[in-house]
């Protein structure tokens, strides 16, 4: 069996331009493994507060939601990054998953990895414990292992956001390969060679 070229989506938790785990996103895409490709995705802060009324008011949808289940919908496999915000997940990316789990239920059976980075020594084990929790919810088919919580991140990064950390970068790799693998064990049919 063949199989065409992966698609990863990378989203971060945070909207800070160069935080943490948009950095880290950046580097995993460039250690995705031979055979797939990721794109960090821009715009979750044009994602509104969820509001039942607003989700009702246009038969379209929210521009902002639509353009992140779009993107979602496109990609193989969703890759997040989560800070940690007082001892869980943060607020902005709690609520994408929340717009995300209504009516079209956009995360259901898509392969997802957790993964995550911090100023502090817990490297978002926390955040990421709870993540997980609304991902199962959502019907989400989340990567198992290996886990990966990379804590001081400022000792990792270089002045210019890349990776510099060689021990990091090897942890990252292996996490990105054993995703691809992920996704060809839980989705088969939707990376077969030809499909849409």
């Amino acid at each position: 069996m063949t199989h065409r070229p992966l698609r990863f989506l990378g989203l971060s938790g945070s909207l800070r331009r160069a935080s943490w785990n948009r950095r880290l996103l950046q580097s995993a895409a460039g250690l995705a493994p031979t055979g797939a490709t990721m794109e960090v995705y821009d715009a979750l802060g044009s994602v509104p507060l969820f509001d039942e009324d607003l989700e009702h008011a246009s038969p379209d949808g929210v521009p902002g939601v639509r353009a992140l289940r779009e993107a979602i919908a496109a990609a193989d496999g969703l890759v997040i990054a989560t800070p940690e915000y007082n001892h869980a997940l943060p607020g902005v990316l709690k609520n994408a998953l929340d717009w995300l789990s209504r009516e079209d239920a956009t995360l259901a059976d898509i392969p997802v990895a957790v993964l995550g980075a911090s100023s502090g020594p817990w490297g978002t084990r926390l955040a990421q414990a709870s993540l997980r929790q609304v991902l199962h919810t959502c019907g989400a088919l989340v990567m198992p292992s290996p886990t990966l919580f990379i804590a001081h991140a400022a000792e990792r990064f270089d002045a210019h956001g890349a990776l510099a950390d060689e021990a990091t970068r090897a942890a990252l790799q292996r996490f990105m390969g054993a995703f691809a693998g992920w996704v060809h064990r839980v989705a088969p049919s939707s990376v077969e060679a030809g499909a849409a």
